[in-house]
């Protein structure tokens, strides 16, 4: 019994949003990838912490990769201490870099659906607030029917015994996430947070989706 509450101790202290964050005010000192192959496209999702959001994208046979950061407020320039506080509106998101003649969007769509729990308001896993709440952001409307389309479809098949509460939203803004959080779970693979939730979750997503997993020799 106590190491079960030292364990969800643990992994609600090391929670995405308690890890020692380090502030930057500066417009100017915000991280940016660099630029893409203009045969790539782009795609937004939130769905929880983006460290497991990130690596769940990253997995995907056609993903080349997954950057972290906010969106969905009104903040300009937030900070990860902001995000922390819950008031500025944006959920931590992610940027999906993928190759269309490889992935579809319509297939990223079922993996940001398969990948979370789309019923919990304003929380995912440990971690809750509304910057842990479930978006598809769409940038055209052939994304938007194809987020609508799925959505139906999970209806339909009564998948879940509960109501669907993923917000289906334009992309106004994505802010880049500061630079220690990109690759975090794979540069920190012994964090108990990365250890305790974004590892089970995605093996799961692995064990669920097979056959969309990238091949690694």
């Amino acid at each position: 019994m106590k190491e079960m509450t030292l364990l969800i101790f643990l992994i609600f202290f090391n929670a995405c949003n308690f890890i020692n964050p380090k502030p930057i005010d500066n417009k100017s000192q915000l991280w940016t990838p660099t630029s893409i192959s203009q045969d790539l496209e782009k795609a937004y999702f939130a769905s929880g912490c983006f460290w497991c959001v990130e690596a769940i994208f990253e997995s995907v046979k056609g993903v080349e990769e997954a950057h972290s950061g906010y969106s969905g407020g009104k903040t300009k320039n937030p900070n990860y201490n902001q995000i922390g506080y819950g008031n500025t509106g944006h959920a931590e998101a992610v940027e999906v870099i993928y190759d269309p003649k490889v992935v579809s969007y319509k297939i990223l769509v079922d993996v940001f659906f398969g990948s979370h729990d789309p019923t919990t308001l304003n929380r995912q896993g440990p971690d809750s607030g509304t910057q842990y709440r479930s978006v598809a952001f769409y940038q055209n409307d052939i994304e938007k029917s194809a987020i609508d389309s799925h959505i139906v479809k999970l209806i339909e098949g009564e998948v879940y015994s509960n109501k669907i509460v993923t917000e289906v939203t334009p992309l106004v803004k994505f802010y880049y996430a500061e630079e220690y959080h990109q690759d975090y779970k794979k540069i920190n693979p012994e964090n108990s947070y990365i250890r305790n939730v974004s590892i089970p979750r995605l093996n799961r997503f692995k064990t669920k989706y097979p056959h969309l997993l990238k091949k690694f020799h």
